[in-house]
């Protein structure tokens, strides 16, 4: 993790539910919040925002990449933390899905960080690299 920074759980994941009742989920009602922490102690919020056209979704850590990348943050992902419902599911920790896991990817690489993960459900937090997530991962350095 660059920089030292220290990781403050409970701030990380505060701010993703406070995006995640920003919500736009009218068509799953399944509101997601994604927050990022920088090295330099910035965050960064998404949510999810839903389309008629399904395919067209957006997912909350895309939004947050996204929001990231417009204001020059090129580097210095520390971690993620990703929040789901509170009141629906199994309690289960909720990971990043494979196309999020790829954009949080790119974040990361552009700033030689292995971000930590933290999955956040009802009863449980898991922790864990980004790299475990999505193991041997495609990136900018492979286009060279």
């Amino acid at each position: 993790m660059g920089g030292g920074t220290k990781i403050d759980a409970n701030s990380l994941i505060g701010a993703a539910h406070n995006a995640a009742s920003k919500s736009y989920s009218p068509y799953s009602g399944y509101a997601v919040g994604a927050a990022l922490l920088f090295d330099d102690g910035a965050v960064v919020t998404g949510t999810n925002v839903e389309n008629a056209s399904y395919g067209l979704s957006l997912c909350a850590e895309t939004i947050a990449v996204s929001k990231a990348m417009a204001d020059g943050v090129r580097g210095g992902l520390v971690a993620v933390a990703v929040t789901g419902p509170q009141d629906s599911g199994d309690g289960e920790p909720i990971t990043p899905c494979g196309r999020c896991r790829q954009v949080l990817n790119e974040l990361a690489q552009l700033g030689e960080t292995d971000p930590e993960i933290l999955c956040v459900g009802s009863d449980e937090v898991r922790r864990m690299p980004l790299s475990q997530l999505l193991p041997n991962a495609f990136g900018p350095a492979h286009l060279t």
